[in-house]
């Protein structure tokens, strides 16, 4: 098989740049049915233009590359050691090329491989069939989305939507306690896979198993495909909206499965994925290995654009304060903005994520913080014969820096974060006492603000990985919107208190 691993090269990329079509008609529906004066229809814009820029530029829609996972089914006799080591190389080589992200770390080390490969990455299942030919999915699952999936053992007492049983009512319950738990933080409007059954192991496992399936694809049980239609109009009455900004559109899809259990097991398990549902797959000549057809719509298919939303497009925006900033930030500054207004930051901004705020707790930061922005990023960087390059660059879940980032702001006087999903109580209160405001960029908008970043002026801490580095960045009209202010408020918070209330709504059994 000759043109095994360049057929899987090119998976790879097609996957990580090119959002397949039916998921792209669910997000374009998304876009027409939100109003595009609000945040969430904005950002809808957004997104759309950042998958086209991904495909233009064949670069990653997201810069969390996430975890590469392949299901592959052969035919009987095909040797499968050689094909896991072509596949092996594929990821390496895609990685060396700046279409996926180095995102595999030594978990008692913290040390980056450096190629995407390592113990379990990346993530290949092989099964038999008796066919011909040789099927290869892939998906690739970010890390934000992967942390909000959740697991359920029924009977259970759920919040605002009291008690769940081992029926299929219950399962409902957990479904839609698994949408309102997400948020934003998730990067929403998102899709969901739920497995029924199995042990806590395959339960997830089922869960990732129906986002292999088609978004407009149709369950065959009767009831789980009641089950799913009742969860996509409900859970789009909740008002999370994209980006957890609020709005009229928070799930894409949703799929469920169901396996059997053990008498005193019962495990609802749920598998959240961003807007940004990378997942493509190839069915491939067994003699040659090469692309015989795709096997989802491939996204030149769809056009993000429709005669509807381009009459949005001409629709005047609600007035809004939109501010410039350059950095660094004076106090006096920050303290007169609030939630809703519009931040563009000019001049230099510092990536920071979980490395390098553990770091800040105990040393010194290698440049004058004061009145700077630190933005929640790990970005994809390509080094050339002329320095290196942001190939990607959103951003990344926030709320794991809440046990570091109050404390951070006093130390060095930082004005400004940028993240997506917003961040807690303690940060809150840190914005409010030093003069800082949160600042919500639109996640898995890589490419969209991968061209704010108009010079790399510096790297530190390169060995924890390019992720994880501390990159100094020329920044030109960089937009995000004010969701913690320094007065005490958090759309965030109103989100999910609005929410939950929706939610409580729903405790009354729908299915007996």
């Amino acid at each position: 098989m000759q043109h095994f691993e360049q057929s899987v090269y090119d998976l790879i990329v097609e996957t990580s740049t090119n959002l397949p079509g039916d998921v792209r008609r669910a997000i374009r529906a998304a876009n027409e049915a939100e109003d595009r004066a609000t945040r969430a229809g904005l950002s809808l814009s957004t997104i759309a233009n950042n998958i086209t820029m991904a495909e233009n530029k064949v670069s990653p829609i997201c810069q969390d590359t996430g975890m590469p996972t392949f299901v592959v089914h052969t035919p009987v006799g095909a040797n499968q050691l050689i094909m896991k080591e072509q596949i092996r190389s594929a990821i390496a080589k895609a990685t060396k090329d700046g279409k996926l992200r180095t995102n595999s770390v030594d978990s008692l080390t913290g040390s980056n491989t450096g190629d995407n490969l390592g113990p379990g990455t990346p993530v290949i299942h092989f099964e038999q069939w008796d066919k011909d030919d040789i099927d290869i999915r892939l998906i690739l699952k970010g890390g934000g989305c992967e942390n909000k999936n959740i697991q359920y053992s029924l009977p259970a007492e759920l919040e605002g939507l009291g008690k769940a049983g081992r029926d299929l009512d219950g399962i409902r319950k957990c479904i839609m306690h698994a949408v309102y738990q997400a948020q934003g933080q998730g990067c929403s409007a998102g899709f969901i896979g739920v497995g029924i059954g199995g042990d806590r192991t395959t339960g997830y496992d089922l869960a990732k198993q129906q986002l292999f399936r088609r978004v407009d694809d149709t369950n065959e049980n009767p009831d789980l495909a009641a089950l799913e239609e009742y969860v996509m109009i409900h859970a789009n009455q909740l008002g999370i909206g994209t980006m957890g900004f609020g709005g009229e559109v928070t799930l894409l899809g949703c799929k469920v499965g169901v396996m059997n259990r053990l008498p005193a097991s019962f495990f609802v398990s749920v598998a959240y994925n961003c807007w940004a549902y990378r997942r493509q797959g190839v069915l491939l000549n067994a003699d040659t290995g090469e692309i015989k057809s795709w096997i989802y719509p491939q996204g030149q298919e769809v056009e993000m654009t429709s005669a509807a939303s381009e009459t949005a497009a001409a629709t005047p925006v609600e007035e809004r304060r939109e501010v410039v900033l350059q950095t660094p930030i004076s106090e006096e500054q920050i303290r007169s903005l609030k939630v809703g207004d519009i931040v563009v930051i000019n001049g230099e901004m510092h990536t920071g994520r979980d490395a390098l705020h553990k770091h800040l707790m105990d040393h010194d930061a290698p440049i004058d913080l004061n009145g700077s922005v630190i933005y929640h990023c790990g970005p994809v960087m390509l080094k050339d014969e002329s320095g290196w390059q942001v190939k990607a660059a959103g951003p990344t879940t926030s709320i794991r820096e809440e046990p570091y980032q109050g404390d951070i702001i006093k130390k060095f006087g930082i004005r400004a974060v940028i993240g997506k999903g917003g961040m807690g109580a303690k940060t809150l209160a840190a914005l409010g006492e030093h003069g800082a405001v949160y600042l919500n960029a639109i996640g898995g908008a890589a490419q969209y603000y991968a061209e704010c970043f108009k010079e790399v002026n510096g790297v530190d801490f390169l060995e924890f990985g390019i992720p994880e580095a501390m990159w100094h960045l020329k920044t030109e009209g960089f937009a995000a919107i004010v969701t913690m202010d320094s007065h005490g408020n958090s759309l965030h918070a109103d989100v999910e208190k609005d929410s939950f209330a929706k939610l409580s709504e729903l405790k009354e059994p729908v299915f007996q």
